[in-house]
C-alpha cells in the first residue's frame, strides 16, 4: 500500500495482495505525470472479483485519471495493471469486450432515439452478434427503465436519463468488470436507488463493480469495498469494515458516578476525559476493547450508567481523516 497516511490512521492490517487469479483489477505502482504533476502517485490497487468496490476521493485526487488508465484511455507513466487477470495495455483487444464502463459522463448522437443510440453502439462493436441487437438493446433499456423513453430523442433526455442510457450501453452484452464514475449523477432520489438496486443484481450474478463516488451513503448501502485516494495517492483500501476499524472510535459514559467511572476507564488502559457536562466522561476506545466490555466493567463497579454510546469508525471519519475533507454525505 502506498505511504501518505495521516498520522493516527494506518493501513488495514491485512491489506489485499495486489496480483493474483481472485483479482479483478490489480495495479502495482501505477503512475501518472502531467509535466511535473504526479497526478497518480506509484498506487496499489487490489479489487477483488464478485465485489462492489467503491472508488472515493476529493476533485483531483486522481480517481479519473486512474480509470482512464485502468480502461486504455490514457497511458501510464509507470506501473503495471491487470484486469482479469489479463496484464494491459497489452491485452486490452481481449479483455475490453469483457469490461462494460461508464466514464466522465455518456456522449450520444443527439438526434436519436435512445434506442437507435444504442443500436449504433451495439453495431460498433466487432464482437457483438446482429442477430440479438434488437432483443439485446431491449433488454438493457428495460433494465435501466428507459423503455418508456426509447424512442425519444436523445437530446430531449434529462441529466438522468442519460447516465442511464450510458449505464445501458455499458450492460448490452453481459460483462465480468463494469466500471462506472459517478453512476448516480444528475439522478433524483427514485433513479438513485435504481441503480443501487441495478449494481446489486450485477453483482449477485457475479459482476465485479467498480464504482467511482463522492457520495458516503451510496458507497455504504451498496459497495462490499472501497479505497481512499488523496492527491495521487492510494492511503487505504479494503473491506469497509477493514475500513471502518482504521478510524478512531471514542466512547461516551453518561453517569453521575463520573469519579468513580473515570477510575474503572483508567484501569482498563483508556484516558477518559471530561466533555459535554458535569455528568459526561470521554475515552477513546481501542479497535481490541469492545462497548460491551466497557459496560461489564462499569457496572461491575457499581457505577450508575445513565447512557453509553460509541462514536467514531465510521467511513465519514475515517475519510476526513485521511483527506483533511469532507464528504457529500447526501444524494
Amino acid at each position: 500500500m502506498s505511504d501518505g497516511t495521516t498520522p493516527g490512521v494506518t493501513a488495514a492490517p491485512d491489506a489485499p495482495t495486489t496480483s493474483g487469479p481472485g483479482l479483478a483489477i490489480s495495479t502495482t505502482g501505477l503512475a501518472k505525470v502531467f509535466r511535473r504533476q504526479r497526478a497518480v502517485d506509484g498506487i496499489d490497487l487490489a479489487v477483488p472479483r464478485g465485489s462492489v468496490f467503491g472508488f472515493l476521493g476529493p476533485n483531483g485526487s486522481g480517481k479519473t485519471t486512474t480509470i482512464r488508465m485502468l480502461l486504455g484511455l490514457s497511458r501510464a507513466t509507470d506501473g503495471t495493471i491487470e484486469l482479469l487477470g489479463r496484464a494491459v495495455p497489452d491485452a486490452l483487444h481481449d479483455v475490453l469486450p469483457q469490461v462494460g464502463a461508464l466514464v466522465e459522463g455518456p456522449a450520444f448522437y443527439p438526434y436519436l432515439s435512445g434506442r437507435a443510440n444504442l443500436s449504433r453502439f451495439d453495431a460498433a462493436d466487432p464482437t457483438s452478434d446482429p442477430r440479438s441487437r434488437r432483443e439485446r438493446v431491449a433488454a438493457a433499456l428495460d433494465r435501466v427503465g428507459l423503455t418508456h423513453a426509447a424512442d425519444k430523442k436523445a437530446h430531449a433526455y434529462s441529466l438522468g436519463m442519460k447516465q442511464r442510457l450510458g449505464l445501458a450501453n455499458a450492460l448490452l452484452t453481459p460483462r465480468e468488470l463494469l466500471v462506472l464514475d459517478e453512476p448516480t449523477n444528475g439522478l433524483d432520489p427514485q433513479g438513485t436507488r435504481e441503480v443501487r438496486n441495478l449494481i446489486r443484481s450485477l453483482a449477485d450474478d457475479g459482476t465485479t463493480v467498480f464504482v467511482s463516488s463522492h457520495l458516503l451513503a451510496e458507497i455504504e448501502q451498496v459497495c462490499t469495498h472501497a479505497g481512499v485516494m488523496r492527491t495521487g495517492r492510494l492511503v487505504a483500501q479494503g473491506t469497509l469494515d477493514d475500513l471502518r476499524a482504521l478510524g478512531s472510535r471514542t466512547v461516551t459514559v453518561r453517569t453521575p458516578d463520573r469519579g468513580q467511572a473515570g477510575s474503572v476507564l483508567t484501569r482498563m488502559g483508556l484516558a477518559p476525559r471530561h466533555e459535554g457536562g458535569a455528568d459526561v466522561l470521554v475515552a477513546d476506545l481501542p479497535s481490541d476493547v469492545l462497548p460491551e466490555t466497557v459496560t461489564a466493567e462499569l457496572v461491575r463497579a457499581d457505577v450508575r450508567v445513565r447512557g453509553l454510546t460509541v462514536g467514531g469508525g465510521t467511513l465519514e471519519d475515517l475519510f476526513v481523516a485521511l483527506t483533511g475533507e469532507g464528504f457529500d454525505v447526501a444524494g
